[in-house]
Parts: structure tokens; C-alpha cells; sequence
């Protein structure tokens, strides 16, 4: 059985935990690497930010309770992940293309946290992934690799996390966070043939990027991207076993995501 069989088995076993006895699934520990959606989302001072409207909140006609609302969002606010035609054509997979074996595999965990918390423009190098390999051995072909700056202890302050909280063109002028440098995101998909990426900034490309390079590499091999990914303090640098899923929009460049991991027993 392929690894990310095993880890959607696991997470369908978990998933009926309500009907089974603790004993008869993996046992572990779930951990939500998600921001929710409201007023305090941080999005990219050119979009337009999260909206939720009351439709129906209170008792109806026939004595009953009932609540309905409806949201407005841009497809990149907040936790979100850019499929590969958000910087690539040419066939580039849609969200709804995306394979689950992409989004629900093992996952890696960098820290760069002390060098990009002295550094609001830090990008992450090869040099990190050889450190990292030296202390951890060889990034699995397939993991899923989720980079921590630390920037994740800034949200939801949009002038600490963003470097600002100006908007329109000034405020994207005016940004300033860490990233992953081009020449890293060009060693990973050339030589580790990852499934897909993830950071706790607002981009993987650091943000005084003009070119937006480290998009453009690794949506050109068909690699998703997260970005905005919460709590990741809480993920061990291997074990985590990571299930990614968007809102499946038809044709998205990108959409709402709603990540988790478990971390089994053997990796706490």
C-alpha cells in the first residue's frame, strides 16, 4: 500500500472515531494548522477581505430558531492555496485538478524561524534544506514540505505580519516578510520532487519580490502552494502526516483551504 493511501486509510479510520472504539484506529494527535475566516483575515492589500453577511439569524414564523449567512471572499485570503496556473499556463493544473496524492502525504517541517525573525526579508536557501538534511537525512520524494519564519505568532497584527497595514499599491510598496528564495524552490522540485509546499507568511516569495520567481518555478512543475499555514510551532520537523483541502472551485486559480495533521504516536 503507497504511503498516501495509508495516511487517507488513517484519516478515514479517525475520521468514524464516533462510531469505533479509540483502540480500533491510529491513535494520535490532530492539530489544526488553519486560521479561521472573519473581520480579521489578512489579505493582500490590493483584495478585497473577507465578508460575512446575515442572511436569517432568530426565530421564524412557525416558532423554530434558523440561521443563514452568506460570505464574499477572493479565492487568495487568508489560509489559501495557489494552484499551479496562479503564475503558470500552458495546462497548469486548476484546484479542482489538483490530485488528493498531493495534498494528503507526509510532511517536513524547515524552521528558519530565528534567521527570518531577524530578517524580515529572509528567503529560505538550499543551505537551510542541507542543514535541515543533516540533522533529519534525506526529504522523502512526495512529502509535503512546510517552511516555519515565525511569522505565524504576528497574525492577525497586519503591520507586524505584513511588515504594513496600508493598503492598495502603497501598502503592497510597503511589505516586508519572509519567503523562499528561487534557487530553493528550483533545488526542491529538480531534486526532491516534493508534492507541495506550504509557509506561515502571506507568499512563497519573500515579499520585495518583483517577479514573483519562486511562484513561477514551482507552479511550473505542477506544485501547490499554501500559504498563511497557522500553528506550525506545533509540527515536529518529520512524522506529521498533513491532509490539505480546498474548496474544490472549478477552473480556481486558488482557493479557501483547511489544513490539519495528525501526529501519530511514534512521532510525538
Amino acid at each position: 500500500m503507497s504511503l498516501a493511501r495509508r495516511v487517507v486509510r488513517i484519516a478515514l479510520c479517525c475520521l468514524a472515531a464516533g462510531c469505533a472504539k479509540r483502540g480500533s484506529y491510529v491513535s494520535g494527535q490532530w492539530i489544526d494548522l488553519s486560521y479561521d475566516y472573519s473581520s480579521d483575515t489578512i489579505y493582500w492589500p490590493t483584495t478585497e477581505p473577507f465578508k460575512l453577511d446575515t442572511v436569517s439569524a432568530g426565530m421564524t414564523e412557525k416558532g423554530y430558531y434558523y440561521s443563514a449567512y452568506k460570505f464574499c471572499a477572493a479565492e487568495h485570503v487568508g489560509l489559501h492555496i495557489d494552484a499551479p496556473i496562479h503564475f503558470s499556463s500552458g495546462g497548469k493544473k486548476t484546484v479542482d485538478q489538483i490530485p488528493l496524492a498531493q495534498l494528503i502525504a507526509p510532511a517536513v517541517k524547515v524552521d528558519v524561524s530565528r534567521k527570518a525573525i531577524a530578517d524580515r526579508d529572509y528567503q529560505v536557501s538550499v543551505e537551510d534544506f542541507n542543514v535541515w538534511e543533516a540533522q533529519q537525512g534525506k526529504i522523502p520524494e512526495g512529502s509535503i514540505v512546510l517552511l516555519q519564519t515565525g511569522y505565524g505568532l504576528y497574525w492577525p497584527n497586519r503591520a507586524k505580519y505584513l511588515g504594513t497595514d496600508k493598503r492598495g499599491t502603497e501598502g503592497v510598496a510597503e511589505l516586508h516578510f519572509p519567503g523562499l528564495h528561487a534557487e530553493a524552490a528550483k533545488w526542491l522540485v529538480n531534486n526532491r520532487r516534493i508534492s507541495a509546499i506550504g509557509i506561515d507568511t502571506a507568499s512563497i516569495d519573500y515579499e520585495q519580490s518583483q517577479t514573483f520567481d519562486s511562484h513561477v518555478v514551482l507552479t511550473g512543475r505542477n506544485t501547490p502552494v499554501f500559504e498563511n499555514v497557522a500553528n506550525l510551532d506545533k509540527v515536529p520537523a518529520m512524522g506529521a502526516q498533513v491532509i490539505a483541502l480546498p474548496m474544490k472551485i472549478r477552473g480556481g486559480s486558488g482557493a479557501p483551504l483547511r489544513i490539519i495533521v495528525l501526529l501519530t504516536d511514534e512521532a510525538r
